[in-house]
């Protein structure tokens, strides 16, 4: 089990910030980089096309590492939103046919569908969320039922992000076969902390952002797009989408067959001096602790604090249907209005999500945080 990282970061020590699911503090590694991206930009002439290409290289290939892609395979890109965006233009959705969604499922990889259905003569189905919170039964059960129209598309989070529902894919992604649907994961809570391994898998599109469990920067985020879609049309056009556009010869146009492999598919602007590096330096760190030594420290942060609740009015989501890293409480009347505020002045910092509590640690974290955390609900619920 991999001890805690936090002296990595800048962490005063009363504070207990398990609320990484929201956004994770920076290590100070990927602070220093941010500080060094800063520094280029001052002086641009000192950062050429070959170190700019290394930064893409590093950046793909650090990404591709945590879900188990080839680099080739890795567009950059600004967001979740992004890449289901591109996923749009690519997926072929058919009129009559519908779109499985998780209910209350983050806005990433929902709305565009929704949005779409009208126009695309197709449905959005949302899967309730179940009593027992397994929502891999739920969506088993959604994406077999009779009589219902044909399934062209999951679109959905692995780990849902105001409950912590874990979402088994080996399991979903034969039952998505069968009917011939694509499958498009939001791994925001899942990369870099649980293994994927998308050449098992076989996804369509699987996207993740750094800002969270990757601890990195906001505004980067990295598509896999599987190969039998890479011929499609990316959402923005670019030189670099493109064989030959190049502003150094003549001419400039040579050549706008698009460009092989997932680059056709990066944002415009994606040359960032400063957050790709950051991104590149937060995910190292996660591929070199491993995820099944990160995986085992979180869960044992959450399920002591799941034991630590016990004789509090909350309701605790049960271990085989929760991802390991993600405590979402419920409170039978209700949360108690300023509950979160009160651990926020004791320097508990959690997030209310749905009418929920959720508490996500990180790496950083420690069994202080803990118990910081359940004295200070002992006395805000007594």
């Amino acid at each position: 089990m991999l001890a805690s990282q936090r002296p990595l970061f800048d962490i005063p020590r009363e504070v207990a910030y398990l609320n990484a699911a929201s956004w994770s503090p920076l290590p100070r590694a990927v602070q220093e980089a941010g500080h060094a991206g800063v520094a280029r930009k001052a002086q641009p002439w000192r950062w050429g096309a070959a170190e700019q290409a290394g930064q893409f290289a590093r950046a793909r290939a650090t990404a591709a590492a945590l879900i188990g892609a080839a680099a080739e395979d890795i567009a950059l890109v600004s967001s979740v939103g992004y890449g289901v965006a591109t996923a749009a233009k690519l997926l072929p959705v058919p009129a009559g046919s519908r779109v499985l969604l998780l209910a209350d499922d983050h806005s990433s990889p929902t709305l565009e569908w929704m949005q779409r259905a009208p126009a695309g003569g197709f449905v959005t189905e949302a899967v309730a969320r179940p009593a027992d919170g397994d929502w891999t039964a739920a969506l088993l059960a959604a994406i077999e039922r009779p009589g219902a129209p044909p399934l062209a598309l999951a679109s959905i989070s692995s780990v849902h992000w105001s409950d912590g529902g874990l979402v088994d894919l080996d399991a979903l992604r034969p039952a998505l076969r069968r009917q011939g649907a694509a499958l498009l994961v939001d791994a925001t809570h899942h990369a870099g902390v649980l293994p994927i391994d998308v050449a098992r898998l076989d996804p369509d599109i699987l996207i993740f952002p750094t800002y969270k469990w990757v601890l990195g920067p906001y505004g980067r985020a990295f598509l896999y797009v599987a190969k039998r879609w890479q011929d499609g049309v990316p959402l923005e056009q670019t030189s670099y989408s493109r064989k030959s556009v190049a502003a150094e010869r003549a001419p400039y146009f040579a050549d706008l067959a698009f460009a092989e492999g997932a680059q056709r598919f990066d944002m415009g602007e994606r040359d960032h001096f400063i957050s790709l590096e950051m991104a590149s330096v937060g995910m190292e760190m996660m591929a070199a602790w491993g995820h099944a030594a990160i995986t085992a420290r979180l869960a044992m942060l959450t399920e002591t604090i799941a034991a630590g609740l016990d004789g509090l009015p909350v309701e605790v989501p049960a271990t085989r249907v929760r991802a390991p890293h993600v405590l979402s409480l419920g409170f039978p009347g209700g949360m108690p209005a300023g509950l979160v505020e009160g651990l926020a002045a004791a320097g508990v910092h959690v997030a209310p999500r749905l009418g929920r509590m959720r508490i996500s640690p990180h790496v950083y974290n420690d069994e202080a945080d803990v118990a910081a955390f359940l004295a200070a609900m002992r006395r805000l619920l007594r």
